[in-house]
C-alpha cells in the first residue's frame, strides 16, 4: 500500500508540472488556442482531484492496516520446514514415492543394465567380410590374367626378335 501511495503521489506531481505548463501556454496563447487550453487544464484538474481521493483513500487503509504488516519486516519463509507439515500431505508424499517414484527408477536400473550386459553382433561386419573376400579372388583373378598377358606378349616379342635375326643371318641370294 506504501508503493501505492507513493506512485499515486508521483502521479500528481506529475500531472501538477502539466498543468503550470499548460497555464503558462495559455497566458501567451492566442484567442483561437484558449478554448482547447482550457479543456486540457479542466482535465488535469479532474484527474488531480481523483488520484488525490485515492491518495487519501490508500491512507486510510495503511491507518487501519495491523502494526505488524506496517512494520516492514518480513517473516522467514517455511521452505524446506518440515516440522509443520500436515500429516496428510506426508502420507501424500510417502504414498507418491512408493507407487509412482520407485517403479519409474526400478524401469530406469533395469534399462542401464540391460543396455551394458547387451553385446550386439556386428551383422554388417559379417557382410564386409563377404565383400573382401570376393574382392580378393577377383583381384587373384586379375592378377593371373595379366600375367597371361605378359607372358603372351614375352612369347610374341621372342619370336618376332628371333624372325628379325634369321633374316640379318640369313645368307642372301
Amino acid at each position: 500500500m506504501r508503493a501505492q501511495r507513493s506512485e499515486l503521489s508521483d502521479q500528481v506531481t506529475s500531472a501538477m508540472g502539466r498543468r503550470e505548463d499548460l497555464a503558462e501556454q495559455l497566458t501567451t496563447a492566442s484567442a483561437a488556442e484558449r478554448p482547447g487550453l482550457e479543456a486540457r487544464i479542466r482535465q488535469l484538474d479532474e484527474r488531480i482531484l481523483g488520484i488525490e481521493q485515492e491518495i487519501a483513500r490508500t491512507g486510510q487503509l495503511i491507518a487501519l492496516a495491523p502494526g505488524e504488516l506496517l512494520s516492514g519486516s518480513t517473516q522467514p519463509s517455511n521452505f524446506g520446514d518440515f516440522t509443520n507439515m500436515r500429516p496428510d500431505m506426508t502420507a501424500i508424499s510417502i504414498v507418491f514415492t512408493i507407487f509412482v517414484l520407485t517403479p519409474i527408477a526400478i524401469a530406469a536400473a533395469r534399462l542401464l543394465w540391460k543396455r551394458a550386459s547387451f553385446q550386439p553382433t556386428p551383422i554388417a561386419d559379417r557382410d564386409g567380410t563377404d565383400r573382401l573376400k570376393r574382392l580378393e579372388s577377383a583381384v587373384d583373378t586379375i592378377a593371373i590374367e595379366v600375367e597371361r598377358i605378359s607372358e603372351g606378349q614375352r612369347f610374341v616379342t621372342r619370336l618376332l626378335s628371333d624372325r628379325e635375326k634369321q633374316r640379318i643371318e640369313a645368307p642372301r641370294d
